[in-house]
């Protein structure tokens, strides 16, 4: 294969750009509703600092958390149940109204996308202050969901893990309007993405399953491609 890459290799790559891809577009529209009923000048700020938050937030996790994933078994389980609950926390997203999320939409872009001559008119006014507050609590919490699920999809892969943690900076720094523009107009990427990291927590909990019953459970190829379990023969 080019670039010296096997086949489980590209699995790594192609989930971690799938997981970036929704956990930033779903940041950006948390960020967004969050920011939505502030007037324009501040609504801007709000999202600036949104946005600064959750990038320095994925570096300082991404320090942390690719360490403990590689201490044991214990930890991968933990992380696994953790995935488990932000699938939760996905679907019960995705079945927010497109009201709410176009509401998020025009906010990020500071633009009258369905003219109607306002901008996310229809948000509940707000101050600075509690829309930042707001956004830090997300960012934290989708941040530590982001950096985790790029960890345990790329953890036998360190350059999809680097690759992958650098995607998620980029794509939060640069690229949040886009990404969540891309995935409202575009649900099924969305529900696609959910699958992976749903798949993600699965793998993790048998693996963690695995190392802690020294290496006694049977392979189980849950996806063609994906990385073996790591001892198990």
């Amino acid at each position: 294969m080019p670039f010296g890459l096997d086949a489980s290799a590209f699995a790594a790559f192609f989930q971690v750009i799938m997981i970036d891809l929704v956990l930033a577009g779903d940041n950006a529209v948390v960020i967004g509703l969050a920011a939505a009923g502030l007037p324009a000048d501040l609504r801007r700020k709000a999202i600036l600092i949104g946005i600064i938050a959750a990038t320095i937030l994925r570096i300082c996790f991404a320090l942390i958390t690719t360490q403990l994933l590689a201490l044991g078994g214990g930890l991968l389980i933990a992380g696994g149940l953790l995935l488990l609950w932000v699938c939760w926390k996905m679907y019960r997203e995705l079945s927010v109204s497109h009201a709410d999320e176009h509401e998020a939409t025009e906010a990020l872009a500071n633009a009258d996308l369905n003219a109607d001559g306002s901008v996310a008119g229809k948000s509940k006014k707000k101050s600075l202050k509690s829309a930042v507050w707001q956004i830090i609590i997300a960012d934290v919490s989708m941040s530590l969901d982001n950096v985790l699920a790029v960890a345990g999809a790329a953890q036998h892969h360190e350059l999809a893990l680097i690759f992958g943690l650098g995607l998620s900076v980029l794509l939060m720094g640069v690229a949040a309007t886009l990404v969540a523009g891309l995935l409202h107009k575009y649900r099924w990427i969305a529900w696609l993405g959910l699958v992976i990291i749903l798949y993600v927590a699965v793998k993790m909990l048998y693996e963690g399953a695995d190392q802690l019953l020294g290496h006694t459970l049977p392979m189980i190829p849950l996806i063609k491609g994906a990385p073996p379990v790591p001892g198990v023969h």
